[in-house]
């Protein structure tokens, strides 16, 4: 299976940084990248949209020298983070949309918008849109509808199975019963699903 990684910001608010990490794992075979615009700044939580390019840039000219083909999902945390006026978001995320394009950008990943008509809008734009989903989200088919290419769940499964551990220890611990674990995928299916084919 192809392998795409979670390179958070780059490992470093610097271009030779951010290049420096798509190479180990462009090089440990990765061939897609999610590369995020959060700087960790306290007075300005992203990276501006020149910064943020620049440091694309880096990460396209890394794959490049290495001469491996590798999908960069441009993240911009606007509306996760909720950074600047509600109103104000999507224009900023279609400005930075074009920014990421120009630096070599495949695709731009939206965390935190799940309103189709804005992802409608930038759809509409210079990248493909990708957008992070949990319950109470629209459908795939609503979704895909509006123009978004790539669906992601994030940490929700994840955190839906921390969910049933602590459900399941609450349970034991209280009442001395195990019934949330009840739903399991049966032990074997479990093993064959590990097995090398």
């Amino acid at each position: 299976m192809p392998v795409s990684a979670d390179i958070e910001a780059g490992y470093g608010p610097e271009p030779d940084a951010v290049a420096a990490t798509m190479t180990a794992v462009v090089q440990a075979g990765a061939i897609g990248v999610n590369l995020e615009d959060r700087s960790g700044r306290d007075e300005a939580p992203l990276f501006e949209p020149a910064e943020q390019a620049e440091r694309l840039a880096a990460a396209r000219a890394a794959a490049d020298r290495l001469a491996v083909p590798v999908w960069i999902n441009a993240r911009t945390d606007l509306f996760l983070a909720g950074v600047g006026p509600a109103q104000e978001r999507l224009r900023a995320a279609q400005e930075r949309a074009a920014a990421f394009a120009a630096a070599g950008a495949d695709s731009l990943f939206v965390p935190g918008l799940i309103d189709l008509d804005a992802i409608a809008e930038l759809a509409a734009g210079p990248l493909p849109v990708s957008v992070m989903v949990w319950a109470g989200a629209p459908t795939v088919s609503e979704l895909t509808s509006a123009g978004a290419v790539r669906i992601s769940l994030g940490s929700a499964i994840a955190q839906a199975a921390y969910a049933v551990a602590a459900r399941a220890t609450t349970e034991l611990l209280t009442n001395g019963t195990y019934d949330s674990t009840a739903d399991g995928i049966p032990y074997d299916q479990t093993n064959d699903a590990l097995a090398s084919r």
